[in-house]
């Protein structure tokens, strides 16, 4: 018999009414193997560390902070002019992931106005930024991830291709920064001429991290462009084994009543 698929609960979207110590032990009930979070900073970390430590379940990662979320940013490490704040937010991210032991921070670019020059210093700030991240966060033992963002909700991210993030990590040149893989975000900036098999089997060397939803309704993945069961036996077949991290929106906010994916697609025989 093949081990099953582990799976972990993004709380930004699953179980967001509750507490994220409580979400914690919600993901823990309803099985899931692992759990991550986008902005967790309002939340005492002592508390989410004792939630963690009871359920036994990892955290994968937490999310730098957007910014001016009312103003629409979403984040600033690839903002020139705001260096000094991107880094504050990159040492924030990491303090707390220090305190509750999380495996890796998405260090978030931001959106980029302009032509080719200001796409240049976009990605000239955003390097620089990467480099402190991934230096700080090597002493912590922790990964830094990079996540491509569809444009379609996120008009003007700077980071817009899996081709400019695999750049940008070469170009970076460290071991722990790695592509969050956000198979609905892929799929609809790239899906149109790549299949997210081929995506994912192009990347795989640069992976940190696998996200997915249906598309386009970012729903569960049980319908939808995406036939999850064939991406995860190619996932399967190319040795990835880590969990993998459902990132979607559940149907009228009720998550337990979304879950029937799960034991569809934990791939037991």
């Amino acid at each position: 018999m093949n081990e099953p698929r582990k799976f972990s609960a993004n709380l930004g979207f699953l179980w967001r009414e509750l507490a994220l110590p409580d979400a914690i032990h919600a993901a823990k009930i309803s099985a899931f193997d692992a759990v991550e979070c986008h902005w967790p900073y309002h939340e005492d970390p002592e508390r989410v560390a004792a939630a963690l430590a009871a359920t036994g379940l990892p955290m994968l990662s937490i999310n730098t902070r957007k910014g001016d979320a009312d103003s629409g940013e979403v984040g600033l490490s690839a903002l020139p002019d705001r260096e000094s704040e991107a880094r504050d937010h990159i040492e924030e991210a990491l303090a707390y992931a220090d305190a509750i032991d999380a495996a890796a921070i998405h260090v978030m670019a931001g959106i980029v106005a302009g032509g080719d020059s200001a796409h240049r210093a976009a990605r000239t700030a955003f390097v620089s930024n990467l480099d402190f991240a991934t230096e700080k966060a090597a002493a912590q033992g922790r990964d830094i991830l990079i996540e491509p963002l569809a444009r379609q909700s996120f008009p003007g991210y700077f980071l817009d291709s899996s081709a400019l993030a695999r750049e940008v990590i070469e170009e970076v040149g460290r071991s722990n920064l790695k592509l969050l893989f956000d198979t609905w975000n892929l799929h609809l900036l790239e899906g149109d001429s790549t299949p997210i098999t081929d995506l994912f089997e192009r990347h795989l060397p640069i992976i940190g991290h696998i996200q997915f939803a249906a598309v386009p309704d970012r729903g569960p993945p049980d319908h939808g462009d995406i036939d999850y069961a064939d991406f995860f036996e190619t996932v399967d077949r190319l040795g990835y084994l880590a969990p993998l991290g459902a990132e979607y929106i559940p149907p009228e906010g009720d998550t337990e009543a979304g879950l029937g994916w799960m034991s569809a697609l934990r791939g037991r025989d």
